[in-house]
C-alpha cells in the first residue's frame, strides 16, 4: 500500500546556506547490561499465520526484537541529532521510504521530516491495518491516522503532528508484531547507527550544541558538544538494557 504522509506541526524553518570550515561529530553508541528479550506472539492467534510465519521461530511464534546490539554492545537503530542548528548544509531528506515486507516494517527506525512525505509500500501478498501514532517527550500518544485492511491498491494521507511531538510509532492492527518507529528531525545534522553502532555527522557549523541519541524503546540521552572550525569531536553514548 503506497502511503504518503505529510507531517506538519512547526513554524520553525531551517535555512540552507554555505558552511565554511565546518566540523565533524563522530562516535559510537553502545549497550550495557542485558539485551531485552524479544516479544513473542503466537501466530495462530492472528491473521495470515502461514504467510507471516515464514519468519517465525519454528515453534509457532513470531518474535518482535526491538534492540539490536553487537558482540561489544554496538547499538543499532539509534538516531543521533545535533539540536539547534538554524542554518547550515543542504537538507537532503525529501522523503522517508518504508516497506511492509514479510509482515514487518523495513527499516525498523526511520528519520522523518516535517512537511515532507513518508511513503509506505506493501510488498506482501496480504493486506495490513496501518496505524500511525505520534508521541511527545512525556509519552502522550495521539493517533495520526488509521487505514484498515490496506491492500496493494493503497491509500494516501496527510498527517499533522501536534505540539512538540517528535517520535512516531507505526503498527499493524492485524499483525501486532509488525511495528516500526520514526523520529522527526528538523535539520540535516543527524545520523542513524548501523550494526557497528557508529555515527558521523559532517559539515557542522562551529558552535555549542546539544547532541541527542534516541532509541525507540531505550529512551534518549543528551550531552553538550562544542564544534570547532574543521575540528573533529569524538563522543560516545551508552544505553542500559532494560
Amino acid at each position: 500500500f503506497p502511503v504518503t504522509i505529510k507531517a506538519v506541526g512547526s513554524a520553525w524553518a531551517y535555512e540552507e546556506g554555505a558552511v565554511a570550515n565546518g566540523g565533524t561529530v563522530t562516535g559510537t553508541v553502545r549497550l550495557t547490561g542485558t539485551v531485552p528479550a524479544p516479544e513473542r506472539f503466537e501466530l495462530r492467534r492472528y491473521y495470515d499465520r502461514v504467510y507471516c510465519g515464514a519468519l517465525s521461530d519454528g515453534s509457532g511464534y513470531r518474535l518482535l526484537k526491538s534492540v539490536f546490539s553487537g558482540a561489544q554492545g554496538e547499538l543499532k537503530d539509534v538516531i543521533v541529532t545535533i539540536e539547534g542548528v538554524a542554518k547550515g548544509k543542504p537538507f537532503r531528506l525529501q522523503e522517508t521510504s518504508l516497506e511492509a515486507n514479510m509482515c514487518q516494517f523495513v527499516p525498523f527506525v526511520s528519520p522523518m521530516r516535517l512537511e515532507h512525505p513518508l511513503r509506505v509500500v506493501n510488498l506482501d501478498s496480504v493486506s495490513h491495518d496501518l496505524q500511525f501514532y505520534e508521541r511527545d517527550e512525556q509519552g502522550h500518544i495521539a493517533i495520526m491516522f488509521h487505514r484498515p485492511a490496506l491492500t496493494k491498491g493503497g491509500t494516501q494521507d496527510v498527517v499533522r503532528t501536534t505540539a512538540n511531538r517528535r517520535s512516531v510509532t507505526m503498527q499493524c492492527g492485524m499483525h501486532p508484531y509488525m511495528q516500526g518507529h520514526g523520529l522527526v528531525v528538523d535539520n540535516p545534522y543527524y545520523a542513524v547507527t548501523g550494526v557497528e553502532g557508529t555515527f558521523t555527522i559532517t559539515d557542522v557549523p562551529p558552535g555549542q550544541y546539544q547532541l541527542k541519541a534516541w532509541h525507540p524503546t531505550l529512551g534518549e540521552h543528551v550531552q553538550p558538544v562544542r564544534v570547532t572550525e574543521q575540528g573533529t569531536v569524538i563522543v560516545g553514548f551508552t544505553f542500559e538494557g532494560k
